[in-house]
């Protein structure tokens, strides 16, 4: 593989996806991204120009999408809109971009026979009970519960029926809960760490009983790097790294990271629908590719997470007003 477009590379794990791309391969880079809100060309920063081309465009754009596959070795999907109260206020830009991209995106692979994978989330399968022992594998069935899963089960079941109805060689992984470096201050993690940075006291869902399954975004990019070179057409890989927490116990954490007493935030209303608890059994992953994380201790990663954040405020600071306004505007 010479050339791998990487749609959605500006943006959170996209970007960390180049980055490591450039890091860890040979591969030269194409970065398609329509460059919406949630994307940040400052997120590319010190990745090698000669080696990454950066086209902004929609991957809903059938003959833009079209003339970047025709030059391309393989594509890696990630591109999404992936905010689920966004969502919950308008659930079109995510049929836009999250089904109809991908339908486009798996027309041109299949003209040009190129190689894909697609980048997908565990929210498609709903949520399961804080008591619940199970966790989920690659035979879950799909549950979504907001648009936003919904518009990602969507998107995964057009690329399985692409690969049995027209012989598309893809394959497919969902992830857990990514946090680290470059991620949008609306998301969880880094709006409490940037508040605290700000002097203002942290915000938590209801009570913050509900539990996600944390990875840090570079073992997430590396597994869909062995994926991509080495997982059997067809397939599907849960990605995760056992790191189930409750996001109260993740609030505390940040706080005590960052010197501040562990109390030292407020209860605001939960989002509709919140899932309760997700959890990613990524054995197969692990046993057929090899795959392992590298960031086992949550607490080592966060913290690295909040030193990038202390270090790069120019990145964040300019969406930082905008993005509090937007959760005043609904008590959250």
């Amino acid at each position: 593989m010479g050339n791998i477009v990487v749609t959605g590379g500006a943006g959170f794990i996209g970007s960390n996806f180049v980055h490591h791309l450039l890091a860890h391969t040979t591969h030269d880079v194409t970065v398609l991204d329509a460059l919406t809100y949630a994307s940040n060309t400052a997120s590319l920063d010190g990745a090698d120009e000669s080696r990454m081309h950066l086209v902004v465009g929609s991957v809903a754009d059938a003959d833009l999408v079209d003339s970047l596959v025709a030059k391309a070795d393989a594509v890696v999907h990630f591109a999404a809109e992936s905010h689920n109260d966004n969502s919950l206020d308008d659930p079109s830009p995510f049929i836009e971009t999250n089904v109809t991209g991908t339908f486009v995106l798996l027309e041109a692979v299949r003209r040009h026979h190129t190689r894909y994978h697609h980048v997908s989330t565990d929210e498609v399968y709903g949520d399961l009970a804080l008591d619940d022992p199970h966790r989920f594998t690659e035979a879950t069935a799909y549950n979504p519960s907001s648009p936003y899963s919904a518009s990602k089960a969507a998107s995964d079941h057009l690329v399985r029926a692409w690969v049995r109805s027209f012989g598309v060689e893809a394959t497919l992984s969902n992830c857990s809960n990514n946090y680290g470096p470059r991620q949008h201050v609306e998301k969880f993690i880094p709006r409490q760490i940037t508040n605290v940075i700000d002097g203002v006291r942290p915000k938590l869902y209801g009570a913050g009983l509900n539990v996600r399954d944390w990875i840090h975004v570079d073992d997430h990019n590396a597994a869909v790097l062995r994926i991509l070179e080495s997982g059997r057409i067809g397939e599907t890989y849960l990605i995760g790294a056992d790191g189930e927490k409750n996001n109260v116990s993740v609030i505390e954490l940040i706080l005590a990271l960052m010197g501040q007493p562990t109390d030292a935030y407020d209860h605001v209303n939960d989002r509709a629908g919140h899932d309760l608890r997700y959890a990613i059994d990524s054995s197969k992953l692990r046993s057929e590719l090899g795959w392992q994380p590298q960031f086992t201790s949550f607490e080592d990663g966060l913290a690295d997470t909040i030193a990038w954040y202390r270090d790069n405020e120019a990145w964040w600071r300019p969406m930082k007003q905008a993005t509090e306004a937007k959760y005043q505007k609904v008590g959250q």
